[in-house]
């Protein structure tokens, strides 16, 4: 589920907490942000970043799309409202979940 792990904390902060779907992303990377930090010191302390070098395309596509993302997502903050966002979300967990199930 990687760092921040919104798979599971902005459906747990929707469903349990009652909040709405921009709090919750919100709130998933408020929170996914020390564990961030943390595991960006602990990494660089140790070398393990050197594994970067040898697939050092990848790492470039994966930052790259990452910014745009962010950035993207920035951008259209509060321009589609929960009705759309909470079956998109939706869509995205479950066709999540089967690409896990098939992984070998």
């Amino acid at each position: 589920m990687g760092v921040a792990g919104g798979e599971l904390l902005i459906p747990t902060i929707v469903l349990l907490f009652g909040q709405d779907i921009k709090t919750a992303g919100s709130l998933s990377l408020l929170v996914s942000l020390p564990t961030m930090l943390a595991a960006f010191a602990r990494y660089s302390r140790d070398s393990s970043f050197a594994v970067l070098r040898a697939n050092h395309h990848f790492a470039l596509v994966m930052v790259a799309g990452s910014i745009a993302g962010a950035v993207l997502g920035g951008l259209l903050l509060g321009m589609f409202p929960d009705v759309v966002l909470i079956p998109a979300l939706a869509l995205i967990l479950l066709v999540s979940a089967v690409k896990l199930a098939r992984h070998d």
